[in-house]
């Protein structure tokens, strides 16, 4: 159970930064590169659908990870594992399928 709190503890600034550029894409995408552009760049719209795609992915899947440490229940697991999964093929689908269709 210390193992997963202290998973919990170090895990709160990547969760900020998870945020952070799920709120804010264009600023996370230029974050430590800003010096390289005279003017402010401009990003597509499937650039910044896919950072935030990602961003709420690795946002589950850190969640995944911790409450799979933390439950015992196999029904639990499970369900934690398939929502996951599903949010992921569901979340791509709709990603790939405005990716096309532009």
């Amino acid at each position: 159970m210390a193992d997963a709190i202290l998973y919990f503890i170090f895990m709160i600034p990547v969760y900020a930064v998870l945020i952070w550029t799920y709120f804010n894409p264009e600023e996370s995408m230029l974050f430590g590169e800003r010096w390289m552009y005279k003017e402010e760049p401009e990003f597509s719209d499937d650039a910044i659908r896919y950072t935030k795609f990602m961003a709420g992915v690795c946002i589950f899947l850190i969640s995944l990870i911790f409450v799979l440490q933390v439950t015992e229940h196999f029904i639990i697991r499970l369900f934690i594992v398939l929502g996951f999964a599903s949010y992921v093929i569901i979340g791509g689908y709709r990603l790939l399928k405005k990716y096309v269709d532009s």
